[in-house]
């Protein structure tokens, strides 16, 4: 599916379906340096729960047109522009790391458009490591072996290859697109206000390993969303959305359904 918003192609893959109206959408968010295809096992199992299923291709990521946007605020504002072409009032969002980054401000600035949230592998500020920042901003490919190396449970998980290596493919790309989205996430500053502002069912699930969102701090912050549901994913890392998708899945299928 292609939509255009501020005169560029927007890429978001749609499970092969027509947008129908009158279901419900879920939107789902990639981390960074990521794309849609990080969704491939997620977007059509929710699909064949009768929801329409967007999951989109950031500006400058993946098949999308642009360049990448350099703040969590931009990103949210712009994500409004695209829910209002597509012409839907009220959409849940499913954010992935930076995307739960996202999923926040846009709760914050539009609550009336959030239906509910899931946050997979996410907290209210991500600080992100000079030393990784500057790898990427020179465009050393290493960031991304570093990045992978954080973010699985166990590093010999991805022994079919990186999975960042498949979707940035050049030193052009780490500079322009990972590096853009770890400044956007260390620079992120309004992400207390949000989760404080929540009045809407939210899931959190967290990998049990994960080395970025550690466990006890990503359960601060689902304590900070009143009634809220936590599941936890375990012998999981940071990367939830390959490590056990599976699982993943089932507990994001299982709260659309009955929230």
């Amino acid at each position: 599916m292609i939509i255009e918003v501020d005169k560029k192609k927007v890429f978001a893959s749609d499970a092969g379906l027509t947008f129908d109206t009158n279901k419900e959408t879920v939107i789902l968010l990639h981390g960074s340096g990521q794309s849609h295809v990080v969704w491939s096992l997620t977007e059509q199992y929710i699909s064949s729960l009768g929801f329409n299923v967007l999951t989109i291709d950031l500006p400058g990521h993946g098949n999308s047109e642009g360049e990448s946007l350099k703040s969590i605020e931009e990103i949210a504002v712009w994500l409004d522009k695209l829910l209002n072409k597509i012409g839907t009032k009220q959409v849940t969002i499913v954010g992935h790391s930076q995307g739960c980054l996202v999923s926040l401000e846009f709760s914050l600035r539009f609550p009336q458009k959030v239906k509910k949230l899931v946050f997979v592998a996410g907290a209210y500020e991500i600080p992100v490591n000079k030393s990784l920042i500057n790898l990427s901003l020179s465009g050393d490919m290493e960031s991304l072996n570093l990045m992978m190396k954080w973010g699985y449970g166990h590093s010999k998980q991805f022994i079919g290859g990186n999975p960042l290596q498949k979707i940035l493919n050049s030193t052009r790309e780490v500079r322009e697109v990972l590096a853009v989205d770890l400044i956007a996430c260390n620079n992120y500053k309004n992400g207390l206000k949000a989760v404080k502002n929540i009045k809407f069912p939210t899931l959190f699930i967290f990998g049990e390993m994960d080395k970025m969102i550690r466990l006890e701090n990503g359960k601060k912050f689902a304590e900070l969303v009143p009634g809220s549901k936590v599941h936890i994913i375990k012998n999981c890392g940071h990367m939830i959305i390959l490590e056990n998708a599976f699982e993943m899945r089932e507990k994001v299928a299982e709260f659309l359904k009955n929230e």
